[in-house]
């Protein structure tokens, strides 16, 4: 992650009166051993996902933990009839950010922000721009200042069988 990278973050967060706190953290294996790292629920940590529009085009989807995209119900909501993930160079283009690190907060490219509606009325931790953070901040104060699209855009992931 560069300083520049870290300057765009902080300055967008000022910029749009984002409340943000900034946590350093270990690397984690799972979205559960996250959570325990964090001291906050599964649900709480939210994935920002670059999705590729079939005209070129970007958008991002915020996720909560414990669920996936629901293709169907994002391309309904978009308005769209294909949607897909690109690739990581090609997400890393799209937003200024790695894989890992992607957070609406200082992307790049002004991609409108679609979150689904389970991330309302909690604190999340999500995306800092950087690897071994991230970022704390009220859910509903980033989906006003991004002007997110809030709907049901996700399924629950299936229980993996261990």
């Amino acid at each position: 992650m560069s300083d520049t990278a870290i300057a765009r973050f902080d300055a967008d967060a000022a910029a749009r009166g984002l409340d943000v706190e900034v946590v350093e953290r270990p690397a984690a294996d799972s979205l559960e051993q996250a959570a325990a790292l964090l001291e906050i629920t599964p649900g709480d940590i939210v994935k920002t996902l670059v999705v590729k529009r079939h005209d070129g085009g970007f958008l991002l989807a915020l996720v909560p933990g414990g669920r996936s995209i629901a293709w169907k119900k994002l391309r309904t909501v978009v308005g769209v009839n294909k949607l897909s993930m690109p690739d990581a160079a090609t997400a890393l283009e799209a937003s200024g950010y790695e894989r890992g690190t992607i957070t609406p907060i200082g992307a790049t490219g002004d991609l409108p922000v679609y979150a689904d509606e389970r991330v309302l009325g909690r604190r999340v931790a999500l995306g800092a721009g950087r690897h071994g953070a991230s970022a704390f901040v009220d859910a509903d104060a980033l989906v006003a200042a991004y002007g997110a699209t809030v709907a049901d855009i996700t399924d629950e992931e299936p229980v993996r069988q261990g």
